[in-house]
């Protein structure tokens, strides 16, 4: 059945034409030592009566500030989608920081199955609050919005037979100092690079040096380990366009071109070090697929004469235009692939627009989640690309795996739920994205121990 998407995401614009930004000439490492020109991308017609919602939530998927939504047609348990988040420098502090332990020296073992294990017990607490981490998203900052539940936060991830160390950003900075690392997906990706921001700011505070119009692509420089991070909007990793009905009015529709990748952020791969690419939740809606200048497949549509795929087929071919890019680029001499793997949404009770929620306190048995038999199926397909393109790797090029799946399947206390803070949104829960601090940091956690190995 086509989805109704979860109209939350962190842009505005509703196309993939790229913009140019100049962020500034004093950031350096592998990029273009003169400056940081980012390229910047700048289901069906409803009744009459539905037209005011739609034009809302469809500005909510495309706006950090979100605005709008498209039309609601019935949904699979993941078929959710993204936010937006609007980044407020708050200062007021609504949780206390534990008094830091000495991080261990970060030992990883090579054997270790990193994402086979258990959440168990850990009261260290947040990691960060309002305080140490000003850059936390408004529409992330749960306890900001009222949350008033910590115990969420008092669990680590115990892999079996191994222990996974805690992130330690002074670490973390040795292997990335003099490089610059994107985050390039969708809403889900920025969460995941807000997190690594808060880590880091740990250590050294960071310094924004640049934001676009629509607030779709930043970059942060931490000037002291000459290290730049980014994060480059892209809903498909292909390109991709949405029809319109008018010039202001979404049909619900979009044409992936699976032989092509969306420039806004393949353009800039010659200038990254480390590249940790994701991107599903944007595939969960009505989309025809094109390749050699024909339809060859078309997710949710029912149409005659036309081959209907899954979103898991679609996904897989994405991703493996995506990876071969990267993997045949000539100008791309040293770089690092981390594939991050499809991160499950938690509705209960219902769907985002039908009352669901996401009211946890703690994590749950796998058992009692019912996030839907394609949540592992899309993961399989997202594995599977990982494993081709390592057996053909280049000369130069690295390719890892976080595989967050199941890890979070179990983590439905982690979403912000009605704690987001939302004028617009009241009374609807966002079970797509995760609390900061909250669950997601162990991506984090991840993250530095596959580094660590592929160094």
């Amino acid at each position: 059945m086509k989805s109704t998407p979860f109209p939350f995401s962190s842009s505005s614009s509703n196309n993939n034409n790229g913009s140019t930004g100049t962020p500034g000439s004093h950031l350096h490492g592998k990029r273009d030592k003169q400056t940081l020109n980012i390229i910047m991308g700048k289901a069906m017609p409803c009744l009459l009566s539905t037209f005011a919602i739609t034009t809302i939530f469809t500005f909510f998927l495309y706006s950090p500030d979100p605005f709008n939504l498209t039309p609601p047609p019935k949904q699979t348990q993941t078929q959710r989608q993204q936010q937006g988040g609007d980044d407020h420098h708050l200062l007021d502090q609504t949780i206390s920081l534990k008094p830091p332990t000495s991080p261990p020296n970060l030992k990883v073992e090579e054997n270790c199955e990193l994402f086979k294990g258990r959440w168990v017990p850990d009261h260290e607490g947040a990691r960060y609050n309002n305080w140490s981490c000003p850059t936390i998203p408004d529409s992330k900052n749960c306890f900001r919005h009222g949350r008033k539940d910590k115990d969420f936060l008092n669990w680590r991830w115990k892999p079996d037979g191994c222990v996974l160390q805690k992130f330690d950003p002074k670490e973390f900075f040795g292997i990335v100092r003099g490089k610059t690392m994107a985050f390039v997906g969708d809403s889900v990706a920025r969460n995941h690079f807000e997190s690594l921001l808060c880590l880091l700011s740990q250590e050294e505070a960071p310094v924004e040096a640049y934001k676009d119009a629509d607030d779709r692509n930043r970059i942060w420089h931490f000037p002291k380990h000459d290290f730049i991070l980014k994060v480059i909007w892209t809903k498909f990793l292909v390109a991709g366009e949405e029809r319109m009905i008018n010039s202001t009015t979404s049909a619900g529709i979009h044409d992936l071109y699976l032989d092509r990748l969306d420039e806004n952020w393949a353009r800039d791969l010659h200038a990254l070090d480390y590249v940790i690419i994701s991107g599903v939740h944007w595939f969960f809606r009505a989309i025809y697929l094109h390749q050699d200048s024909k339809v060859v497949g078309c997710i949710y549509c029912n149409e005659p004469n036309v081959t209907n795929w899954d979103v898991k087929m679609a996904v897989k071919m994405a991703l493996r235009a995506a990876l071969d890019r990267i993997n045949n680029c000539k100008e791309c001499k040293k770089t690092v692939v981390v594939v991050r793997t499809f991160s499950p949404s938690h509705f209960e009770n219902g769907l985002w627009n039908t009352g669901g929620t996401c009211n946890r306190t703690g994590p749950a048995r796998e058992l009692e989640i019912d996030s839907g038999s394609d949540v592992y199926e899309v993961r399989d397909k997202q594995v599977e690309e990982f494993q081709r393109v390592r057996k053909k790797v280049k000369k130069g090029k690295k390719f890892g795996v976080l595989d967050i799946t199941r890890v979070m399947r179990v983590r439905p206390d982690g979403h912000p739920g009605l704690f987001w803070g939302n004028q617009w949104m009241k009374g609807y829960s966002d079970c797509v994205h995760w609390c900061l601090p909250g669950p997601i940091d162990v991506w984090n956690d991840f993250l530095q121990a596959i580094l660590t190995r592929l160094r």
